[in-house]
């Protein structure tokens, strides 16, 4: 298929999105969707290991040549977050059968598998345009999908926090539009690559530096990043239990990407120095990593609090970020792969709680982990990643965070990265005492083990989690080349 694979990851699950609308209710809408997003998952594996053994790819759409076309331009960097996005697809559909049939109405079911591929489309074509304006295209598919998803929630708050996205998503949206305008109007041109070649002509006019501004805000808001954070609390908590699942695991992996992308691509790295942004991601991870931890240790509801510890794990990938060097721009996207094994497995075992009692309150679940010890054995791995515990994937990220930080001397960032393991101890240890040390009361409820269908895929997750804190050549290899085509260099 040779370059075509870049173009059928994107054109396969955005077929099928109308397709699977009109099927029949029933199971054929999410056989379907299984099918596809396991194709996807097959072209992101050979799209990455082309990049990584024959070098960069360039497709080019209508047969127009860049800069004039649009075009897909595939290196380590996109096509390893292609593959996140993919395979943690794959992994959610065989989840999704029976948590679906559980909390939609049977009526909307090919409709949510319809909105999940597009989603699914929306993101796998963020990573792979080279194209700044068809960023924005994108990520609206993949965002719209979103409203429309976290708003099939059980609970009327799935309305009101899907309102609440939609609101802040649209000014996230604009500011990033906006932006692109005004760096249009400078240099005449959208593709990525062609950009990094004008921009440092003009990178001292003060429309390029308000474009850059409102670029970056933009993709703050789209990533949750601190303070910026305010609608992923209540989307996550009351959005369908896959949803929250794919979303936690990818929505916010891409716009690390997006970031990323333009930080160290598009715009010269002097220029990032110069302006003193990385100051800001500093400043703003610290904050989202303290801040964030301690609002999840107060959380009452299961959900909300690991919503919180995403707006912490955030914190970290920004952090990385921040520090503009090669180990720090290699945590973040060690980070970026191992908070979304982590975040999918712990949401997907509080969505198998919530398959067997309905609820993931607190109050709800207290005893259950004698009476479910597989979802309780996957929340506890799943949550030793989250803290860092070594041999598991979440020490990985760590391990190369706080090396980041002693190169460059930077010992406050130290003291917060241990810091904001210390808190996730805290709001990880307030579940498992829950789940395991609370005695059953009369507000508590009786519960048999998960369906094998919930769990399998919840266990792929955890032992990946295993697996890849304790083999990283796949990992740490990708986030080194992907650190190289970016070129940051340590100072």
């Amino acid at each position: 298929m040779g370059n075509n694979i870049s173009l059928l990851l994107v054109v396969v699950p955005l077929i099928a999105a109308p397709v699977v609308a009109v099927l029949p209710r029933g199971r054929l809408p999410w056989a379907v969707a299984l099918v596809v997003t396991f194709l996807c998952v097959l072209f992101a594996g050979m799209q990455l290991w082309g990049v990584l053994n024959g070098g960069m790819i360039s497709y080019e759409l209508g047969g127009w040549a860049p800069p004039w076309g649009i075009e897909y331009r595939i290196d380590a960097v996109n096509a390893f977050v292609a593959l996140i996005v993919a395979g943690i697809a794959a992994v959610t559909l065989p989840y999704a059968l029976l948590s679906v049939e559980k909390e939609i109405p049977e009526d909307q079911i090919p409709l949510f598998y319809s909105a999940l591929l597009l989603c699914l489309t929306g993101l796998l074509g963020i990573t792979q345009t080279g194209d700044i304006f068809n960023i924005f295209v994108f990520l609206e598919i993949s965002s719209l999908s979103s409203y429309a998803l976290i708003s099939l929630g059980r609970k009327r708050q799935a309305l009101t926090s899907a309102y609440q996205y939609l609101i802040m998503g649209t000014i996230g949206a604009t500011f990033f539009l906006i932006g692109v305008g005004l760096i249009y109007s400078q240099t005449g041109t959208l593709n990525m690559q062609d950009l990094t070649i004008r921009l440092p002509e003009v990178i001292h006019l003060k429309t390029v530096n308000t474009g850059f501004a409102f670029i970056m805000i933009g993709v703050a808001l789209k990533l949750a990043l601190f303070p910026l954070h305010l609608w992923l609390p209540n989307a996550y908590a009351y959005a369908p239990s896959v949803v929250t699942v794919f979303l936690a695991a990818t929505a916010t992996k891409v716009a690390v990407y997006v970031m990323l992308r333009l930080l160290f691509t598009v715009f010269p790295d002097s220029f990032v120095l110069a302006t003193h942004a990385k100051d800001l991601f500093i400043v703003a991870g610290i904050a989202g990593i303290i801040i964030a931890s301690i609002y999840a240790i107060y959380q009452r509801s299961v959900k909300r609090l690991l919503a919180y510890s995403s707006v912490a794990q955030i914190g970290y990938m920004v952090l990385g970020i921040g520090f503009a060097s090669a180990t720090g721009v290699t945590a973040a996207l060690i980070h970026l792969f191992n908070h979304a094994l982590m975040k999918g497995a712990l949401f997907m075992a509080v969505g198998a709680i919530i398959y067997r009692v309905g609820a993931c309150h607190m109050k709800d679940i207290h005893g259950l982990g004698r009476e479910m010890p597989w979802t309780f054995g996957a929340i506890i791995i799943g949550s030793m990643s989250l803290v860092g515990v070594p041999g598991t994937a979440g020490f990985i990220s760590k391990w190369y965070l706080v090396s980041a930080a002693l190169e460059q001397g930077a010992w406050i960032s130290v003291a917060v990265i241990l810091f904001g393991s210390l808190l996730a101890v805290v709001y990880v240890g307030k579940v498992v005492e829950a789940l395991y040390f609370k005695p059953v009361t009369e507000s508590g409820r009786s519960a048999t083990e998960a369906p094998l269908l919930l769990l399998a895929p919840t266990w792929v997750l955890v032992f990946a989690n295993i697996y890849f804190g304790l083999d990283t050549e796949l990992t740490v290899g990708v986030a080194e080349k992907a650190t190289a085509i970016l070129g940051v260099v340590n100072p």
